[in-house]
């Protein structure tokens, strides 16, 4: 007897294991769905798998139908359950107003899959402006057709368990928003936003774990993105720093160790990536509806995994391998990412061969530390080059953790308010990024920011988002100058170690004549010079501008009345 009830048992349990999956019932559970925010939806089944976050084990899906008849799916993910009944949820943002028609899938590692009934819902308009998109090399745009440019700097992460606790996203974010910032740049490390790894270290913010993604990372990215949204501020989320300690759950020491990839097979192993593409896959499921995520950066400083550190720069990691990796993944996110984020990864300052060329690499992106002075030339040098948006992601004036700041604060501090103007007058969508955000914070560099974004908005809404250089000559002092629609913005900075007077002449300048003001950013606070005279075919600004050293002057020439 005993032996037949283990047989029943057994055939059961077999019996179960190789039923096809069934949904058992679906479910929204938002109220009114509004476009560009986020709508939840529950999706309960039945199926066989072993790991819910591999999608070769089990895919639930949700397949929508747009009001203009655009079809495209999904990605769900787990929320907590068994095989006998697996809770899953779905978040979506709408990017049209008008009827969804939707239905859902689940495919289990049999490839058995299971369709639910097609229902439908209606999105409501909102006040929002949408997800964000690269559009040439100066701006981005949102879904509604307004224009962006990134302000900000890097958040890298909150203060880990041996620096002043004061720095936690919430601290600095709001003082980011509060000063005219609007974008930051975070990493997912094993100190910071930790999903992948299931031994943090240098922080009490997480907790070790025997969970396949980490329950704390990923509790702490909601309420990232949510506090973003609320702060109205966009993220590069920079999902590899290339710069943690070895993660035994991803990778074993022959490839990852002592802080970087080390090997091609990282590259080339084909379990890898598919571990990736799943992590991907997650990632776009709970967090792809925030339009506050702008961008997604596959790796932090590709190449110093690719060299060996200077002054040798052998290759260690053949570019071929990193460059077909960045290919067929990016292809992969654009795929399954029905918003379709900006796509990009980093360089530190040497490149790789093939990667600046990829199609679905976005935006290009270097980092750039004691040559803030080659931020414009890299800028143009780089978007011209390769037809593509590029951003400089890092920018200082020291690298070197290990030197006193506070016998190079005058340094740090000129260094950060010429980066941004450098960036302002130059083609890049996303302003140059400053490092050491807790030295900045400390130092009340926030509030410089203010002014910048005050410029940057009177560009975006005099030009709607076309930018055209100007040529400008000046043998006294640095100039740059833009026009957007009809209204000349120029930079002037005194880079010499005296006071000087501007001698500013536009030698081709439009019709004219413009009257000129001058705002100082320090104080925000604008001066009438009056009306700018011919100059052969250009214009002269009518006063020379005393100027201080080592400080900057923005001009605003609009068409005078006649």
């Amino acid at each position: 007897m005993k032996s037949l009830i283990a047989f029943l048992c057994m055939h059961a349990v077999l019996c179960m294991a190789a039923a096809p999956p069934r949904i058992l019932s679906t479910r929204i559970l938002t109220v009114q769905p509004l476009e560009y925010q986020k709508t939840e939806f529950s999706i309960d089944v039945s199926a066989s798998f072993t790991n819910p976050f591999v999608q070769g084990d089990i895919a639930v899906d949700m397949h929508l139908t747009a009001p203009s008849g655009r079809e495209f799916s999904l990605p769900c993910f787990f929320g907590s359950g068994d095989t006998l009944a697996s809770h899953w949820l779905a978040r979506f943002a709408p990017q049209e107003t008008g009827r969804y028609l939707y239905y859902f899938t689940a495919e289990d590692h049999t490839h058995s899959s299971v369709s639910s009934d097609t229902l439908e819902f209606p999105a409501a308009p909102s006040a929002r402006s949408g997800f964000l998109h690269t559009h040439g090399h100066w701006c981005l745009m949102f879904d509604s057709g307004e224009p962006f440019r990134g302000l900000g700097e890097n958040v890298g992460w909150e203060s880990r368990s041996f620096e002043d606790s004061l720095w936690s996203y919430d601290s600095l974010l709001s003082s980011l928003a509060r000063n005219g910032g609007n974008f930051f740049r975070t990493w997912m490390c094993q100190w910071n936003l930790p999903l992948e790894w299931q031994t943090v270290h240098a922080t009490k913010r997480y907790t070790d774990t025997k969970e396949y993604y980490n329950p704390g990372g990923i509790r702490r990215l909601d309420q990232l993105v949510t506090l973003a949204d609320s702060l109205g501020l966009y993220i590069m989320l920079t999902l590899d720093s290339g710069g943690s300690l070895s993660n035994t759950f991803w990778y074993d020491s022959s490839m990852y160790r002592g802080g970087k990839v080390i090997s091609a097979e990282f590259f080339r192993s084909a379990t890898i990536r598919q571990k990736y593409k799943d992590k991907l896959r997650y990632i776009v499921a709970r967090w792809g509806y925030s339009t506050s995520i702008a961008a997604f950066e596959f790796f932090n400083e590709l190449d110093n995994m690719a060299f060996t550190p200077s002054p040798h720069d052998s290759v260690i990691i053949p570019h071929e391998a990193i460059t077909e990796w960045h290919s067929a993944l990016s292809r992969y996110l654009h795929d399954i990412d029905p918003y379709h984020h900006i796509i990009t990864t980093s360089i530190s300052h040497r490149d790789i061969i093939g990667l600046d060329a990829l199609p679905y690499i976005d935006i290009n992106q270097k980092h750039i530390y004691k040559h803030t002075d080659a931020l414009q030339s890299e800028l143009e040098r780089y978007s011209r080059t390769y037809n593509k948006p590029y951003v400089i992601g890092e920018f200082g004036y020291e690298w070197n953790w290990n030197i006193d700041f506070s016998t190079i604060t005058k340094g740090l501090e000129y260094d950060y308010r010429r980066g941004l103007w450098y960036g302002l007058f130059s083609p890049t969508p996303i302003l140059p990024m400053s490092w050491w955000w807790e030295f900045f914070e400390a130092h009340g560099m926030t509030t410089y920011l203010r002014g910048v974004r005050e410029i940057c908005d009177r560009m975006l809404k005099a030009g709607n988002g076309s930018f055209t250089k100007i040529e400008l000559q000046s043998a006294t002092i640095e100039s740059y100058g833009v026009q957007c629609g009809g209204t000349l913005f120029i930079y002037l900075l005194n880079n010499s170690n005296s006071d000087a007077m501007s001698d500013l002449t536009i030698p081709s300048a439009g019709k004219g004549p413009y009257s000129v003001l001058s705002f100082d950013p320090d104080g925000r606070i604008y001066k009438t010079l009056g009306v700018s005279k011919r100059f052969g075919e250009g214009v002269r600004i009518p006063t020379g501008v005393h100027m201080q050293s080592k400080h900057e002057l923005i001009l605003v020439l609009t068409p005078a009345q006649r």
